[in-house]
């Protein structure tokens, strides 16, 4: 049985082809009656738009590629959230790509979505060489998503203000009482802009000389070998910021196995509001990167750079918020914050 074409829609509505095709690509110049009776059309038929044969007539094929840095983080999760409604409001379609295979494999990041032809590039999280995204911002247009390094002009950043989100979690555990706070830093622009921040608050705050700061590779395990360094030390930290929530859930088993118990022995935060912190079983104070809002904003701005695509490139910054939930109370008195 053959699949139902524009011209059985048009002969079952009673209608043109081409009054048939201002319906199916959203025009407003159709009556409501003749669009009423395209789409009941539709629904009767069971029919389809062939995207090849559209792409073709329109130079377009309606897809947007997004470029992962890392599939495992879960933020990513909530930021493709705010991305896709968007996208599919304006009859665009996702097409994922995991960069850290196509860098194990040698592949060119961006080229197999050129050669499938996208319209716009989406990439989200730190790249090792954003600079790489010049020739590819002068073909389609470009947007980066939560990350802060350098970009090439005509490309646009969004991301959440991670200055802020770590000066929040910070002056949090100040106001508790807390006074050894350690730092679990990353890398990267990210990573650099929260440990800036955590060591300027604790700065502002006359705890310089009690600020700690350790660098891991923002996964669990580097979470949990770095927490492990810090609460070994003879005057351990009473609180820890790690730099994502992922990190802080090493923080948390190498507390547990050090005999430690959180929040009454020690205090973690961690960062994103990821579905890790929302478990009832850590139930994590963390700071809400603004994950979904980040999303729908870079989804704004590639929509726009499809009207303006000669615009500069610019760099916008979603508020975040702090989460307070179960990991963070008071130091213990014993060691004196």
């Amino acid at each position: 049985m053959r699949s139902p074409t524009i011209r059985d829609v048009a002969d079952r509505a009673g209608v043109s082809k081409s009054l048939v095709s201002l319906v199916l690509r959203g025009s407003d110049q159709v009556r409501p009656e003749k669009r009423e009776a395209v789409l009941r059309a539709v629904r009767e038929l069971g029919y389809r738009p062939n995207a090849a044969a559209r792409s073709l007539s329109e130079q377009r094929t309606r897809t947007i590629g997004v470029l992962l840095n890392d599939l495992r983080n879960p933020w990513f999760v909530d930021l493709l959230d705010g991305l896709n409604p968007l996208l599919h409001d304006n009859g665009l379609h996702m097409l994922l790509a995991d960069a850290r295979l196509n860098r194990r494999t040698g592949q060119d990041l961006a080229g197999p979505f050129l050669d499938l032809r996208v319209d716009g590039l989406l990439v989200v999280g730190t790249l090792p060489d954003p600079a790489a995204l010049g020739t590819v911002a002068e073909r389609i247009p470009v947007v980066v998503a939560g990350a802060r390094e350098a970009v090439p002009p005509g490309v646009d950043v969004v991301a959440g203000d991670d200055e802020q989100g770590a000066r929040l979690v910070t002056e949090h555990l100040i106001s508790l009482g807390h006074r050894r706070i350690a730092h679990i830093a990353g890398y990267g622009a990210v990573g650099e802009l929260r440990r800036r921040s955590f060591e300027a608050t604790m700065r502002e705050h006359g705890l310089a000389d009690t600020a700690l700061v350790e660098p891991s590779d923002m996964t669990e395990e580097g979470g949990y070998r770095t927490t492990v360094r810090l609460l070994s030390r003879p005057e351990r930290p009473t609180a820890i910021v790690a730099v994502n929530d992922i990190a802080s859930v090493g923080a948390l088993s190498a507390a547990e196995e050090l005999g430690l118990r959180v929040p009454r022995d020690l205090s973690v935060t961690g960062y994103d509001n990821t579905s890790l912190s929302r478990l009832r079983h850590l139930w994590l104070t963390t700071v809400d990167n603004a994950g979904h809002e980040v999303g729908r904003r870079a989804a704004r701005c590639l929509l726009d750079r499809f009207d303006t695509p000669s615009t500069p490139g610019r760099v916008h910054l979603a508020p975040p918020t702090l989460e307070i939930r179960g990991t963070t109370v008071p130091p213990p008195p014993h060691l004196g914050g």
